[in-house]
């Protein structure tokens, strides 16, 4: 990708003019002269790739965070954002610059950031796709069985460390044995890892997909990486097929996914990611969730800006049904019904989409409390009822937790929670369903639950860090929580006494991953609960 760098100058001069007023004009002068040319010798577009683009998207136009180009950023002091960038932004995953770039740099970076518009959507074609697979060992050559002791491969936690930059040594995925709380290996992914997925007929196989789009299929049994591929520039979605021989990703940047060959990461297909809005217009669209269904040969994808649910067959040249006006700005979802039914969160809308992925229509649309964020879902059974639990960014005075009966898709409770909610978690052997809070305050350090049967909250624990993405393990005796942002620590309870039993160390956690969802596709159901 090409792309212009421009520096705004005219802001630069009168920054080294204020600094320098106290000086003589001819010192003024020279100065100001090596500066700028200092500042015209630092690539600030690689450094916005390589510190920035993770995070607010290779095209500056917002990602995990938000967007930093010449419209955003209209107006704002340089001083400021000098500040901001050596700082850090309390709270969230931006760390301090300071130390790790220079003056030179920061000032560099925040022109450019200053000067460059949101850039047009980027190509990245199959063919680069092609030019980017990489294959780090002979899978021929790897044994049949794992090269370490553990009753089951389902005990596995896959944890995604994003690294305190985003990038670097610290960004891996983390394998751990959840019986006995400790490190089995790690794969280092380069970029922040995302999501962790596994193979539902071929235990030994991982996928892990990185905030860069980059695609690394791992062998449990060995701990490795055995092949890699850059599907895009940005984004995490990323799918298994039930028969675990595609994988489908998505991007945010370009708005583009594509279909790979689960074995070879040999990409298929792609799809131009564009369609009618619900208000009517024609957009290009990120990608939102991808969801493989144990229930049929198919794959769903989210069209977050056009409130599209796209559904691929696995079969000739992948053709998709297109089902329209779902909700406005699609994001993440989970299943039901043994896999025929979707649950879909509608950010803007406020508002679950229940679809049939059978009969490809909307079924209903729930209330869902203040921009539904679904995580990787949760639902349990209770005295004969199939409920499923839906968290809440919660920007408004509203926080609460949605429950809904999933077998009569209504809305049975909104439970009051103490801030905003990103994930929820479930075990059919643990009593509580759990729940991070996300607030900009102490509130963030903390994880609540909620009893199966009261549907109240009856604990909070605070954890410490920034608590966030809880997963139980496979048998439910343990609950994992990241402690992420400052505390460097996924912290692991007893699902019953919710006594602290462990502390594994890395660097920025964040998603968690128990190998035993392959089983039981819904966090909190059980492979042998039925559902109508």
């Amino acid at each position: 990708m090409t792309i212009i760098k421009t520096f705004n100058r005219a802001i630069l001069t009168a920054a080294i003019s204020l600094a320098l007023a106290s000086t003589s004009l001819y010192a003024a002068d020279h100065e100001a002269k090596d500066a700028q040319k200092s500042h015209d010798a630092v690539d600030a577009h690689k450094l916005y790739e390589e510190n920035c683009a993770s995070c607010h998207a290779s095209d500056h136009g917002g990602f995990l965070a938000p967007a930093l180009n010449s419209a955003t950023l209209k107006g704002r002091s340089p001083t400021a954002l000098r500040t901001i960038v050596m700082t850090g932004s309390f709270d969230t995953l931006m760390p301090p610059f300071y130390g790790k770039l220079s003056d030179t740099e920061i000032r560099a970076l925040v022109s450019h950031l200053q000067a460059t518009p949101k850039l047009p959507n980027p190509p990245w074609t199959i063919n680069d796709m092609k030019a980017s697979l990489k294959i780090y060992t002979d899978e021929k050559k790897l044994p049949n069985k794992p090269s370490y002791q553990i009753g089951s491969l389902d005990d596995l936690i896959g944890v995604a460390a994003r690294g305190k930059y985003g990038r670097g040594e610290g960004s891996k995925a983390v394998f751990i044995n959840s019986k006995t709380h400790q490190k089995i290996g790690e794969i280092k992914t380069g970029t922040a890892a995302h999501i962790i997925d596994y193979n539902p007929v071929n235990q030994r196989w991982a996928y892990i997909k990185t905030d860069t789009a980059e695609i690394f299929k791992v062998d449990l049994y060995t701990m490795q990486a055995v092949r890699s591929i850059k599907t895009g520039y940005n984004g995490p979605g990323l799918g298994v097929s039930r028969d675990g021989k595609y994988l489908m990703a998505g991007s945010f940047v370009p708005h583009n996914a594509v279909i790979l060959n689960a074995d070879t990461l040999e990409p298929l297909k792609t799809f131009e990611l564009e369609g009618v809005d619900p208000d009517g217009k024609m957009v290009s669209s990120d990608s939102g969730m991808i969801i493989g269904t144990p229930y049929a040969d198919i794959f769903a994808i989210a069209l977050e800006n056009a409130g599209q649910v796209w559904v691929v067959d696995l079969k000739g040249d992948f053709p998709v049904t297109k089902i329209t006006d779902v909700g406005r700005h699609l994001h993440d979802a989970f299943l039901t019904h043994k896999g025929r039914k979707l649950m879909i969160a509608a950010y803007d809308d406020n508002k679950v989409t229940a679809i049939d992925l059978q009969d490809r229509k909307i079924i209903k649309k729930l209330d869902a409390g203040c921009v539904p964020h679904l995580g990787g879902g949760a639902a349990v059974k209770v005295d004969g009822r199939t409920l499923g639990f839906g968290t809440n960014f919660g920007t408004c005075d509203k926080t609460v937790v949605s429950v809904w009966d999933l077998d009569k898709m209504e809305v049975i409770k909104q439970v009051p929670v103490s801030g905003g909610t990103e994930s929820p978690a479930a075990h059919a052997n643990a009593p509580y369903v759990a729940v991070d809070i996300i607030s900009k305050d102490r509130r963030a350090r903390t994880v609540q639950l909620i009893d199966k049967k009261s549907l109240e909250v009856v604990k909070t624990l605070d954890v410490g860090g920034h608590a966030y993405f809880p997963e139980y393990s496979a048998d439910g005796k343990f609950l994992y929580i990241s402690a992420g942002y400052s505390g460097d620590e996924v912290v692991v309870y007893d699902s019953h006494t919710l006594q602290k039993v462990a502390s594994i160390p890395m660097e920025s956690p964040a998603g968690i991953f128990s190998h035993g969802r392959v089983k039981y596709m819904t966090r909190g159901l059980l492979p042998d609960e039925t559902e109508k």
